[in-house]
């Protein structure tokens, strides 16, 4: 049977890092995000590759997975594309296009928290047909490229039986969302407020708890029971940060571990938040090479235990450096902070 492999129909970006004064890495890095009116100098500018995608991808890569990433680039930044190959991700329908590639400019300030400005560019370009790898058993998507080529990616790969894992971030309007075809996505990934915000676009009845709770775990429950019950054949994962992760499980032919979502409790970390701009992303790339490497098997929630843990390890690690691709940990890296905790 061929290795599993993933295919990332996503975003490229060119990340643009600014150094301050009195920094030591390259970021818009303050004491606290620019506000309106304010002009910060910096001294230095360093441009890597970004973007959910190649995030997501690169991630993948760096928990052992066999990854190919799907989108494009403009002529003024091919050398993305030439980068993300030079670390083992397949570029093959990486298309180049007359658009400019797009842009990410990233605030960081003293306590990790970071602010985002997007230019679209090259990932809304319109690129050649391609044909899915016949060794694909999952496809990754988020929402930094048309919604119409994610949706059309996305069937064809449940047409085909592959696992399709959905990170809407950011979040699509609310005439896109209550339009997806959420019945043929096998995982959803949002965060706490996307799994909010993504109830009331789809007019979900959320249970209310009779006594308030400042919990983030316990506010968090009845929003995912409400995505489940709206895509019942889909595991829903909420991010919770700090909090850690609570994933609402769908198994096939066990439905008794469905009802009641399983916590994950977050990493210890080893150091202080430097940056969380690439946390979300390394999660989601670990957690699918979790699940690659479960793929085939007859899962139950006890072998899914073991994939999440790993990823939030992983998750945590990244937020221990500053860079969105280049905090992502390597496997031997994860696995050997995870022996010794």
């Amino acid at each position: 049977m061929p290795a599993p492999r993933c295919l990332v129909r996503g975003s490229m970006n060119v990340d643009e890092f600014f150094q301050g004064k009195r920094q030591a890495l390259l970021k818009f890095e303050l004491k606290e995000i620019v506000r309106p009116g304010e002009t910060i100098s910096s001294e230095n500018l360093v441009k890597r590759p970004g973007g959910k995608g190649a995030n997501q991808a690169g991630a993948l890569t760096r928990a052992g997975a066999i990854v190919e990433l799907v989108g494009a680039v403009g002529h003024d930044a091919v050398w993305v594309r030439d980068e993300l190959r030079d670390t083992g991700i397949s570029v093959e329908n990486v298309s180049i296009v007359e658009e400019n590639t797009g842009r990410a400019l990233i605030q960081v300030n003293e306590a990790g928290e970071n602010s985002i400005i997007l230019y679209k560019g090259a990932n809304y370009a319109s690129i050649p047909p391609y044909e899915i790898h016949p060794d694909t058993t999952h496809a990754v998507f988020q929402n930094e490229i048309p919604l119409s080529s994610t949706i059309e990616c996305l069937l064809r790969a449940s047409s085909s039986h592959i696992s399709t894992i959905f990170n809407p971030s950011p979040l699509p309007s609310v005439e896109e969302l209550k339009t997806f075809p959420w019945k043929q996505l096998t995982w959803l990934i949002v965060n706490s407020g996307e799994a909010l915000d993504l109830c009331k676009a789809l007019s979900l009845e959320v249970a209310q708890d009779s006594a308030a709770s400042t919990s983030a775990v316990n506010n968090a429950k009845p929003l995912l029971s409400a995505l489940s019950s709206h895509m019942p054949t889909t595991n829903v994962v909420c991010t919770l940060g700090a909090d850690g992760v609570l994933v609402q499980f769908v198994l096939e032919g066990d439905m008794s571990n469905s009802t009641t979502p399983t916590y994950f409790p977050a990493a210890t970390l080893q150091g202080t938040i430097r940056d969380t701009t690439g946390a979300g992303d390394c999660f989601t790339g670990y957690m699918v090479a979790g699940l690659m490497r479960l793929h085939g098997q007859n899962i139950t929630v006890r072998d899914y235990d073991a994939v999440f843990k790993m990823a939030i390890q992983a998750a945590g690690m990244c937020v221990e450096k500053r860079g969105a691709l280049a905090s992502v940990p390597l496997l031997a890296e994860v696995e050997a902070r995870l022996k010794s905790t």
